[in-house]
């Protein structure tokens, strides 16, 4: 991938992360908060090490409405946001979904924070469901965050098989679109300086309980409507 763009993530830890790679040629930042970027900058030097990178440039405004502007220029959007509720609420919707789709080249990949499925599988299996409507493959995966609830978090990686795939089958351009394996082998230098990841845990995040599994991908009936009934309240409050 060559153009990054990430929404959100104004500590600079998914720049940092992004920026290890030679590959990329641009990395876009949309913050809607100056103020989360500067706080990064301050109590958390260590992470935020990559705002001087030549390649990254910063754009202070709305996330929904900054992807909605960029059609097909980006070959990874992520989006690093804060729960469903409050003003991060638009990046939960069929319509954000939508308009990543869009702002993606073929071959494109969307990573977006996808909670917990401890807590909040009825909103996973929805984001899931609106999701496939736009991507040729729709995978969740997660890591452990031991300060994050329940001690993970959750991805839905969406994605888009490339433009030679325009002539095969649904199925076909689904696994061709699916993240579940390394598309590549990182130099050793780099193996060496991360901490948690490898091409095992890759694989394995996307390995899910059985409870899990049936919900998102096999649509089974989720009994707890935990986080979409707290997200209908506060639009009916709005009202």
């Amino acid at each position: 991938p060559e153009r990054v763009l990430i929404i959100g993530g104004g500590d600079g830890g998914v720049i940092r992360e992004v920026c290890r790679h030679a590959e990329v040629k641009e990395v876009v930042i949309c913050e809607i908060d100056k103020m989360v970027i500067e706080a990064g900058k301050k109590f958390f030097p260590k992470i935020a090490t990559a705002w001087d990178d030549p390649r990254v440039k910063l754009h202070c405004g709305d996330g929904a409405k900054f992807v909605e502007e960029n059609k097909s220029y980006f070959d990874v959007i992520i989006c690093d946001s804060s729960d469903p509720v409050g003003p991060a609420q638009s990046l939960f919707t069929p319509q954000f979904y939508k308009a990543m789709r869009l702002a993606l080249r073929p071959g494109g990949k969307v990573s977006t924070q996808a909670e917990t499925t401890w807590l909040d599988l009825d909103l996973i299996q929805h984001l899931a469901i609106s999701a496939r409507e736009y991507y040729d493959s729709v995978e969740y995966a997660y890591t452990q965050i031991p300060t994050y609830p329940c001690g993970m978090i959750g991805f839905l990686i969406c994605s888009l098989a490339p433009a030679a795939a325009d002539s095969k089958t649904n199925a076909e351009k689904k696994q061709m679109a699916s993240c579940r394996k390394p598309r590549r082998k990182l130099n050793q230098k780099l193996e060496n300086v991360l901490k948690y990841y490898s091409k095992e845990m890759h694989s394995a995040s996307f390995v899910l309980p059985a409870f899990a599994r049936r919900a998102i991908y096999e649509g089974a009936k989720v009994q707890r409507k935990n986080k979409m009934k707290i997200m209908a309240d506060e639009k009916k409050s709005k009202k």
